[in-house]
């Protein structure tokens, strides 16, 4: 859906791929597990996309990927990977796929056959303990460079939504990866996550564009309920925090 057009190092040194094409090492009994590449994929889209249709179409993906192959267990570890690598969080994407047992293969070559990384491995191609292969599209684990910005005072309905009364008040311990802080936050069991991340913006000054939460290995989605989620007394939901960098262009 878009082309690649190279890495873009945290010290700010591109590798372009001018073809917008990757052609990755086959995977053979020379294939050996790699230390996930600390770098990220810059790519444009063929059709400029905004922030919502982004977030629609990686949905999409991982809501139906694990039914077309492969378990929907590294899937899941995968989705959580990709989130955790692209709020920077590179020790913990690296914890989340030794924790599945998933290898990534040496390095991304371009279209000259020219190894970028061959000590390094990305998630565009990764193994299970099993050997089946997962392939993630780019568009999951960075945006666009063409990425068109939305207007921030649009809400979704999901977070717009008013609770239902009824529902029982609680306090959820959040882990913000931003500041590695925790932080209590009073809510209703018939709130939606997307309700709660508009109270943490309230609470924190985080977008709820910025935020994903996971509890017990999973990824909350927005129309989830509190009492739906199932979220353990004095338990941590883990919030990653996108920085403000990732959704914008860069002048």
């Amino acid at each position: 859906m878009g082309g690649c057009i190279g890495l873009s190092r945290s010290r700010n040194e591109g590798i372009d791929d001018t073809s917008g094409n990757i052609t990755r090492p086959n995977s053979g009994s020379t294939r050996k597990n790699h230390p996930l590449c600390h770098e990220t994929i810059r790519w444009k889209s063929d059709v400029p996309l905004t922030e919502g249709q982004l977030r629609s179409k990686r949905d999409e993906f991982w809501d139906t990927a694990p039914a077309f192959d492969g378990r929907k267990e590294i899937w899941d570890a995968l989705r959580a990977a990709a989130v955790a690598a692209e709020a920077v969080d590179y020790e913990l994407a690296q914890a989340i796929l030794d924790g599945a047992n998933i290898s990534v293969p040496n390095g991304e070559k371009n279209i000259f056959g020219t190894s970028l990384h061959s000590s390094l491995g990305f998630l565009t191609e990764c193994y299970d303990e099993l050997g089946t292969r997962y392939q993630v599209p780019v568009y999951c684990l960075s945006y666009p460079i063409n990425i068109v910005k939305e207007d921030n005072g649009r809400d979704s309905p999901a977070e717009c939504s008013e609770p239902i009364d009824g529902g029982a008040e609680m306090v959820l311990k959040l882990r913000l990866s931003s500041t590695c802080v925790d932080v209590k936050l009073p809510v209703s069991t018939k709130d939606t996550i997307g309700m709660a991340k508009k109270k943490l913006q309230s609470q924190e000054g985080l977008e709820p564009s910025r935020q994903r939460w996971f509890f017990g290995g999973k990824l909350l989605g927005d129309k989830l309920r509190m009492e739906e989620a199932k979220i353990l007394p004095g338990y941590v939901v883990q919030v990653i925090v996108n920085s403000e960098s990732m959704s914008r262009v860069d002048s």
